[in-house]
């Protein structure tokens, strides 16, 4: 930017320094003009009558007040000379064309010329009103000085603006720096982030600056949320191997059991039997990480226009888990607050967040008692019976592996990823979905935008 600044200043104070020469040049040698038909029209001022006999007119000595080191000659209508300079050259120019000016060199200099032809009078109160003379002056003076003056008039031009140019190059340089010293702060903080360290801390001089505050803001927003998700993933993944580790080893130790002495084949049976409950296990926590990579591939919002009926998609749901309800003598109760009630989902997304919440609602509620499916305007409420959820672990039940009571886990075969998945769907098309607990049971909300 400041070469910019300076290239274009540059280019102005040569277009003012030609400007300056210009100008300069037209004034003073319209001066010198002036000057060398002055003296010229001096000259035939001079001229009277001559006490020679042989001569009618002279030079009556006024010519010797002229600069020297012009060159000047004065001769009649008869061409006789009546006078010149002591410098005079006969190689000054003959006349070209009377009264115009004309350039010639002498002796390396440069001379401005001009041959004037002029009417004295002389003695005009006498009798017949005097004698006429026709006189020819030719008169020529140096240029030097003129283009000295016109050299030291352009030169303080040229000076004026090259120090002008340095002014404004410092000025420029000293503000921009001052300027850009928050950007090159923020800069070199933003350098300073990486995947092992995410602080990012901007000064208050760059907060300060009403044109990076917001770029700042926006910045630490954004690597606070990469930060978010980049532990988040890093603890999905070590979460995830855990998982899988474990089951693993759940199934190897069964199958080592087995191997270790001669069992009966009822033994063997039930001991594959384990070991095939445990595959089943693992393969529905690789299902529901698979579910969960799914959901969360897209940041867009899915589109407005897919939408399918709560209703319908939950009395199917409720259908299809009624066998497992019944294995451990729970009720499910359907209540419908609005039959029109719909979700911005596809069916099979909100399938699954139905399932997710009514198996999870039955796995963790007390034989012989009641879950209740409410649809709502808009979206729908599972309520149990349940022994409630600890306060210090609410805020955490919609976490990636997250199982408030490790020990039921095994039990039930829950991996932590239900609510998980069902927050991720939720959370694409802008919903809400929320939690509550206590010593009576649980009860959990979907709410649809719109």
């Amino acid at each position: 930017m400041i070469a910019i600044v300076l290239v274009v200043e540059f280019a102005s104070a040569l277009a003012v320094t030609g400007l300056a020469l210009a100008h300069e040049r037209r004034i003073r040698f319209r001066a010198l003009e002036a000057t060398i038909r002055g003296h010229a029209d001096s000259l035939v001022g001079a001229v009277q009558d001559s006490d020679d006999v042989s001569t009618k007119v002279m030079l009556d000595g006024t010519q010797k007040t002229l600069p020297k080191a012009d060159l000047y000659e004065v001769r009649d209508e008869h061409g006789a000379l009546l006078g010149r300079s002591e410098r005079w050259s006969d190689e000054v120019p003959p006349e070209l064309a009377p009264d115009r000016y004309a350039e010639f060199q002498l002796n390396r200099q440069t001379y401005m010329v001009l041959h004037h032809d002029g009417v004295r009078v002389v003695d005009p109160g006498t009798t017949g009103g005097g004698q006429t003379h026709l006189l020819h002056v030719t008169y020529a003076s140096s240029e030097a000085h003129i283009r000295h003056e016109i050299a030291e008039a352009v030169s303080f031009y040229a000076l004026t603006s090259l120090a002008l140019l340095l002014a404004t190059g410092l000025i420029l340089w000293w503000l921009l720096t001052r300027e850009l010293a928050p950007v090159h702060e923020l800069a070199t903080q933003a350098t300073r982030v990486s995947v092992t360290s995410w602080e990012f801390h901007p000064s208050d001089r760059v907060m300060a600056t009403d044109e990076l505050a917001p770029l700042a803001k926006a910045l630490g927003a954004a690597l606070t949320g990469l930060e978010a998700s980049f532990t988040q993933q890093e603890r999905f993944v070590s979460d995830a191997a855990h998982e899988l580790k474990t089951a693993t080893a759940v199934v190897k130790s069964s199958l080592q059991l087995l191997s270790m002495r001669e069992r009966t084949a009822e033994e063997y049976r039930a001991g594959l039997l384990r070991s095939e409950r445990d595959c089943e296990r693992m393969e529905e926590i690789v299902a529901r990480m698979l579910a969960l990579a799914r959901v969360g591939a897209s940041a867009q919002p899915l589109p407005a226009l897919r939408t399918c009926s709560v209703v319908k998609v939950l009395r199917e749901v409720a259908e299809q888990l009624q066998p497992i309800a019944e294995v451990r003598e729970i009720a499910l109760r359907l209540e419908i607050e609005d039959r029109l009630s719909t979700a911005p989902l596809d069916a099979d997304e909100l399938r699954l967040i139905c399932s997710n919440l009514l198996l999870n609602a039955i796995q963790y509620s007390p034989n012989e008692t009641t879950i209740t499916a409410t649809v709502t305007h808009s979206g729908l409420r599972i309520a149990d019976q349940g022994h409630g959820i600890a306060p210090e672990a609410l805020p955490h039940v919609f976490e990636r592996f997250f199982r408030g009571d490790a020990s039921r886990s095994r039990e039930t075969g829950g991996a932590g990823l239900g609510l998980a998945i069902c927050k991720a769907i939720v959370d694409r098309v802008q919903g809400e979905i929320a939690i509550a607990s206590s010593s009576a049971g649980t009860t959990l909300t979907v709410r649809f935008p719109g």
